[in-house]
């Protein structure tokens, strides 16, 4: 719970120095007014990447089997398809709600406690939904474009949901703290070498990695809460600013939820 205390803290700072720098900022696109706070904490991020994250998912990827990483992947997903199908109650989305609730119910018997994703197999896709989505469902204006530290891209109201979606993480409640935090670290670093080759591809391919990342992100994560074919997709990277690409990692419904 601590951790979460301190995530939450740190999101709400991170908002309030957002909203402190725009007032001088001069950034010529209306979505993005806090450019110049937003640049720096993308190259902060940036940083933390390549000396620290990618490093690691690198090791991890290369160091472990391929049905080894799907079944991590698979684990954390289907833990997420729990806070998933609340959102999609939430929308009024019922009968995805539903098929979300039947996918942990299989994947968590039949699928050994997640590891294999079995419901997909079954016939129930996977979805994708957090607490920014149902905000934005039910008319939340997005705001202004913004780069959490550690987090990478966001908006206003996607921030104002995180600790939502934190507390709504049912991993978040796994006793002891120190496996809480050990998978904590693993699913950050399992989503991570997800995505390795589409950062590879927008390090090659844009003039601008800022631009590109920021457009990238509004234009998807508008899709995402207008449903617009975003629902079975893989998820969304904020650093590399594109979606894992598929074979990238062994496939399989896999990648974990933000």
């Amino acid at each position: 719970m601590m951790f979460n205390k301190r995530v939450t803290r740190l999101v709400l700072v991170a908002a309030a120095a957002a909203a402190i720098s725009g007032c001088a900022s001069t950034g010529g696109n209306p979505k993005d007014p806090y450019e110049g706070f937003n640049r720096a904490m993308f190259s902060f991020n940036d940083t933390v990447d390549r000396v620290a994250l990618k490093p690691a998912a690198t090791a991890y990827r290369d160091a472990l089997p391929g049905f080894v990483q799907t079944g991590i992947g698979n684990f954390f997903g289907n833990i997420g398809d729990v806070w998933t199908a609340v959102n999609n109650l939430l929308q009024g989305k019922v009968e995805d709600g539903m098929s979300d609730v039947a996918r942990v119910a299989l994947n968590s018997t039949f699928g050994l406690l997640g590891l294999i994703d079995v419901a997909s197999d079954a016939g129930l896709p996977k979805h994708r939904e957090d607490f920014g989505q149902t905000l934005g469902h039910w008319g939340g204006e997005a705001g202004p474009y913004v780069v959490l530290p550690f987090l990478g891209s966001s908006t206003v109201r996607d921030t104002f949901a995180l600790p939502f979606d934190f507390y709504g993480d049912p991993w978040g409640y796994k006793d002891p703290v120190s496996v809480r935090n050990i998978g904590r670290g693993v699913r950050v670093i399992d989503k991570r070498a997800g995505a390795l080759e589409a950062g590879d591809l927008v390090e090659e391919a844009a003039l601008d990695k800022y631009e590109f990342v920021r457009d990238a992100y509004l234009q998807r994560r508008q899709n995402q809460i207008d449903d617009d074919g975003e629902k079975h997709v893989p998820d969304y990277d904020s650093e590399s600013g594109v979606k894992p690409q598929e074979g990238a990692k062994p496939p399989a419904s896999s990648a974990a939820q933000r």
